[in-house]
């Protein structure tokens, strides 16, 4: 027998689901007076559009039955009339859970969805727990509903030539080498003296990573003595060492009051130039965004240029209840002196109110 008689016959096929995925947002705002609800009713969504098909989402305040009294029930529902049942997997959870505002992985079960019937959870959470939460505030909260739809499944061939893969290739730690760079101070070249303490770095690395310090360490504006030390002033140090920390590492170290970080590092990234620095501390600073902090945050978001974490603040003003707070505040008036420019927003507001 030759060789080429000898040889097995391989093929390969594959079956593939064909999907679509997405999220809806919905917000709760007024908690406190969907309480009055009885247990059983509903308060319908907006309708939505996702696969094709429509859908809602049905919240019940006070349970969708009276052993879930103490709970809040959620049903994604179907508002399409079909005459075959849509196949799909849903998960719901708090958007302020997720940090990545991409359509997250959904439960592994698929359920039938026919028409104007729903599937959800009847115990997503009970109000006791949501009420000492961080999710609820100022009356509020949001609901992120993950939706993956399968409109069929087809059989595919594959290639015959498939290679099995035999070196698996490890994710970049690129990061994790420049950070013990900086810890380790090997090769330093510049030294940094911030609030009384003294930080060694590497010139070409923060001149790679910030416009600025490539023209205070290189360029015209070379700053410095003939001992290689560098002044920084009005920044505390411990705000310059996470800038550090970020310049090296593209990450930024756990903090206790992220809050207070947040806004120091935002004024610190625009001084330096630091772009994607900057757009962390916006999107973050997006979830501190209360009574108490909207005047501060919203003076940052004015003087920094920071257009999304100032529709953020603008947005949280939109509830006649938190503008007419502000308004009446003591906040207001250095607001107006701080940020004259965003009065004008405001007082368009307020007469809506």
């Amino acid at each position: 027998m030759s060789a080429a008689a000898g040889k097995p016959s391989r093929s390969a096929s594959a079956i593939v689901a064909s999907t679509a995925r997405g999220y809806h947002l919905l917000k709760i705002d007024g908690y406190s007076h969907t309480k009055g609800v009885p247990n059983g009713d509903r308060i319908k969504s907006h309708s939505f559009t996702l696969g094709e098909h429509r859908w809602h989402i049905d919240y019940h305040p006070n349970g969708c039955k009276p052993e879930y009294a103490d709970s809040i029930s959620l049903f994604l529902v179907l508002d399409s009339n079909v005459t075959t049942a849509v196949k799909a997997q849903h998960k719901f959870s708090f958007a302020d859970e997720v940090t990545d505002q991409s359509p997250s992985l959904v439960s592994t079960t698929v359920q039938n969805y026919s028409s104007h019937k729903g599937w959800g959870n009847a115990t997503f959470i009970k109000r006791a727990d949501l009420e000492k939460s961080e999710h609820l505030k100022d009356d509020s909260f949001t609901i992120r509903c993950d939706i993956l739809v399968i409109s069929d499944y087809r059989a595919e061939d594959l290639p015959e030539d498939i290679h099995p893969t035999f070196v698996s290739v490890t994710p970049s730690d690129l990061h994790r080498h420049l950070g013990h760079l900086l810890k380790t101070e090997k090769g330093a070249d510049v030294v940094f003296e911030v609030g009384g303490h003294t930080f060694a770095a590497h010139r070409c690395v923060l001149a790679a990573r910030s416009p600025v310090f490539s023209a205070e360490l290189f360029g015209g504006m070379k700053e410095g003595d003939t001992a290689g030390v560098v002044r920084i002033d009005e920044m505390e140090a411990e705000v310059f060492k996470s800038l550090l920390c970020f310049a090296y590492t593209d990450s930024l170290p756990e903090d206790e009051d992220e809050d207070v970080m947040c806004q120091h590092l935002l004024v610190a990234s625009d001084r330096y130039n630091m772009e994607r620095l900057k757009s962390i501390c916006e999107e973050r600073l997006c979830k501190f965004i209360n009574a108490g902090t909207i005047t501060t945050i919203l003076t940052l978001a004015e003087q920094h240029h920071c257009d999304g974490l100032k529709k953020a603040c603008l947005s949280f003003l939109g509830s006649p209840a938190n503008l007419r707070a502000l308004l009446d505040s003591d906040a207001f008036d250095h607001l107006s002196r701080s940020c004259p420019s965003v009065i004008k927003n405001l007082i368009a507001m307020s007469a809506l109110v």
